[in-house]
């Protein structure tokens, strides 16, 4: 005799938790069942929010993101980012000139910047703006756009025109997901459209992401993880993950 739904059921969660993503197609044959069956089970277990059916599999969360005012996200992996910010920090040299983007990583990396001779950096964030200018050393460049309320950063093609002036040897980049199929996502695509001017711009991409951000996709598409050249994280990642991102020749920074 076959398993009953209730049995299904709990042995798909059980293997959700212990893999981390199911297939529809593997769950058919194990349990002996039509795909028709095991789609039904799949979907019953989403409405009742229990897991997210994606391309013929299943995950624990939705990894699809939404916009979040920047004073809700500044609440969220706090001691986190402060590690982030502080590594990240330690990388500026004399006489950069670097770019760095929007976002509260990006705000909580500016806190950390401290006196550096000749620095120059160019922001699309106001908060950063703001912060680093009382920085000794640093001279500030405020790209211009639409200013974007939820992040307190600009967006658009005035932005954009103006990088195109510039030659910077760093980016410093934040993301609101990081998938290694998909790459660099944010929940803005005019952002998103600035990001990929950003990285034009710049000889080495660094990304500030805490770990919970990797799974998840946003709206609006930066680039692909061939772009980059250094992942700042917290120790919340996956080995896996860790371990792929090696593979694909980006250096892995855990902190």
């Amino acid at each position: 005799m076959g398993l009953s739904i209730v049995e299904r059921h709990e042995l798909i969660l059980k293997k959700l938790s212990k893999y981390g993503s199911v297939s529809a197609v593997e769950l058919s044959k194990e349990f002996n069942v039509s795909s028709v069956t095991i789609r039904k089970d799949l979907k019953l277990l989403e409405d009742r929010e229990l897991l997210f059916r994606s391309h013929g599999r299943a995950i624990p969360f939705n990894p699809y993101i939404t916009t979040r005012p920047i004073n809700e996200k500044e609440k969220i992996s706090v001691v986190e980012k402060r590690s982030i910010a502080s590594a990240a920090a330690a990388t500026i040299k004399p006489d950069d000139n670097i770019i760095i983007a929007s976002g509260t990583t990006l705000i909580e990396f500016a806190r950390h910047i401290f006196e550096v001779t000749n620095l120059t950096v160019i922001t699309a964030s106001l908060n950063t703006a703001l912060i680093v200018s009382k920085v000794p050393g640093i001279e500030v460049i405020q790209l211009g756009g639409i200013v974007r309320a939820s992040s307190s950063s600009v967006i658009g093609p005035l932005g954009e025109k103006m990088l195109t002036e510039f030659s910077c040897n760093k980016l410093y980049l934040g993301v609101d997901g990081i998938d290694i199929e998909h790459g660099l996502t944010t929940t803005n695509s005019m952002e998103a459209s600035l990001n990929k001017v950003m990285i034009k711009s710049a000889q080495k991409i660094i990304v500030l992401v805490d770990s919970s951000k990797f799974g998840k996709k946003g709206f609006g598409r930066i680039c692909g993880l061939e772009n980059v050249d250094q992942i700042i994280t917290d120790t919340g990642i996956k080995l896996s993950t860790k371990e792929r991102l090696i593979e694909l020749g980006i250096d892995v920074l855990v902190v």
